[in-house]
Parts: C-alpha cells; sequence; structure tokens
C-alpha cells in the first residue's frame, strides 16, 4: 500500500532551441549511418533528452553527482536514484532548429515497501510546446531505494514475464565508453555510470549501471532500424531490473498492428526493460 506524500514545489519553465550539434553528436554514438540531420527534420523519439539539461552549479551537486535534493525534488533521504518509468503522449514531432518550452510540476509523491525495502517513487509531468502548437507530454518516474539490494531477488521477480516471440533483435555491449558518451551529451552526472569504485563501493553496484533513458532509446531506436518511416504516437516503458556494463544486453520487439512491444535483457535473460508503443 502506497502513501502519498504531500509535495508540491513552484513549476520550473525551461526553454530550448533545438541545435542540430547534439542530435548529430548522438547519431555518431550510436553508429547510425544516416545524412547529417539538419533543421527542419523530424527529430527521433526520445532523443529530446539531449535538451533541456540542467545547469546547476558544481558546488550544488550532491555526493552522488545529481543536484541537491530538496528545492524541486522533495529531500528524500534514501541513497540510490533510479529512472523507474516513463510515459510519453506525441501531439506532433519536435522539428530540429525549433524554439521550444518546457513546464514540469511534481505530479505525485508515493512511499512503498519492496522486496528490497524501502521505496520512494517520485512522478515528474513535463509538457512541451512550441507556441501555441503542444508536441510533447511526458511522466517521468523517479525510484528513490535503500542501498542494500538482493540483484538475485529481482532475476526472480522478472525471471517469470511472459513475452511475445520476438520478430527482431538486436545485441549491443554497453562497453564504459558508450555510457560515458552518453552520460557528457545528456550532462548526466550521476556517478553510477562513470565512476565504478563510486557504483560499487557508495551505492553497491556490481558494475557501472546502463542509463535508463539509453535502454529506452536503444530500443525505440531498434524499432526505427526496422520500420524506418514509423511515427510513434505513445511510448511506456517500464524499468525491472539494471543493466551493468560491459555485460551485454539484447534488444527485441514485435509488432502486431499498430501496437508494438519492446523488452532489452541482459545476462541470463534477466528481463531489464519492457515498452509497448502504440503506432500512428
Amino acid at each position: 500500500m502506497s502513501t502519498a506524500t504531500l509535495w508540491q514545489p513552484a513549476p520550473l519553465h525551461d526553454a530550448d532551441c533545438l541545435a542540430t550539434g547534439p542530435a548529430n553528436r548522438l547519431a555518431a554514438m550510436f553508429d547510425t549511418a544516416i545524412k547529417p540531420l539538419k533543421e527542419g527534420d523530424a527529430l527521433p523519439e526520445l532523443w529530446h533528452w539531449l535538451y533541456f539539461l540542467p545547469a546547476d552549479r558544481q558546488s550544488a551537486l550532491a555526493a552522488d553527482g545529481h543536484p541537491e535534493k530538496g528545492h524541486f525534488l522533495p529531500p528524500v533521504s534514501l541513497p540510490r536514484r533510479m529512472w523507474a518509468a516513463s510515459h510519453l503522449l506525441w501531439h506532433s514531432p519536435f522539428r530540429l532548429g525549433e524554439a521550444i518550452d518546457k513546464t514540469s510540476r511534481v505530479k505525485q509523491v508515493s512511499e512503498k515497501n519492496g522486496r528490497s525495502g524501502k521505496l520512494v517513487f517520485v512522478d515528474v509531468e513535463h509538457h512541451y510546446t512550441a507556441g501555441e502548437r503542444k508536441v510533447l507530454t511526458e511522466v517521468h518516474s523517479i525510484v528513490y531505494r535503500e542501498r542494500a539490494s538482493s540483484f538475485a531477488a529481482e532475476r526472480r521477480n522478472t525471471s517469470n514475464m511472459e513475452l511475445p516471440q520476438a520478430q527482431f533483435s538486436q545485441q549491443i555491449v554497453p562497453d564504459p565508453r558508450l555510457l560515458f558518451r552518453y552520460s557528457a551529451l545528456t550532462f548526466n552526472t550521476h556517478r553510477i555510470h562513470y565512476d565504478l569504485d563510486y557504483a560499487r563501493h557508495a551505492e553497491g553496484y556490481p558494475g557501472l549501471v546502463v542509463h535508463g533513458p539509453l535502454t529506452a532509446t536503444l530500443l525505440v531506436n531498434l524499432l526505427r532500424k526496422t520500420v524506418p518511416d514509423i511515427r510513434i504516437h505513445s511510448l511506456q516503458f517500464k524499468a525491472l531490473a539494471p543493466l551493468f556494463s560491459p555485460n551485454p544486453i539484447t534488444l527485441c520487439g514485435r509488432i502486431d498492428g499498430n501496437e508494438v512491444t519492446l523488452w532489452a535483457c541482459g545476462p541470463q535473460n534477466l528481463l531489464s526493460m519492457k515498452a509497448t508503443a502504440l503506432l500512428n
């Protein structure tokens, strides 16, 4: 049973111009064999995470690399933070070169007790607009948890989930170079993605943690590689277990009409992320 916690800071307002440079650098990171992206081109789904980046001062960062909590995000005392899930609804595509406004608010904070201990979920809702045109509504769920965790228990929790027969798949190796470049492109200073000593000794992970947004983007990239001209109307994904560098990741998917199922597995076929999408 979850307990809602009252935390209602003022909404955050931000604006950014979708420059071509970050998108082309991400394409290079993914080894995408496409012509250079130019102004006016539609931005591939989930690549908007390259923009509206934090600009917190170095002195405002906590030991884990994230900004200190208690300003916009609640002052949760639990030490470990992960991207738990997202739900995205596209009203129209992002276009490179556009000026975009973003409004963010904390939608809900809830406390739960899981197998690994106490959990606090924070749902943040983002609205993106280009002038009067709605572009994207996104709900991003963050989970805070205790340091101690049983990865064996997480494997048990996901090993019994039924998945459809894959129609397409790809295996990648998320080596530290990939994680570092994605952290740099998204200005993500969370040390679990690039500081192996910190990840192991401070947060108790067996290795560098693969970014949840990176895994989700890899899944959507695989879908677009399989069906290049698709447009995604909505997407929701949930992180079920962490992935660690440099263990291989198997990306899978299938399309049934206008519904898509995507999933990512680590070693021993451990299900790490599952996503569903509706196509236009």
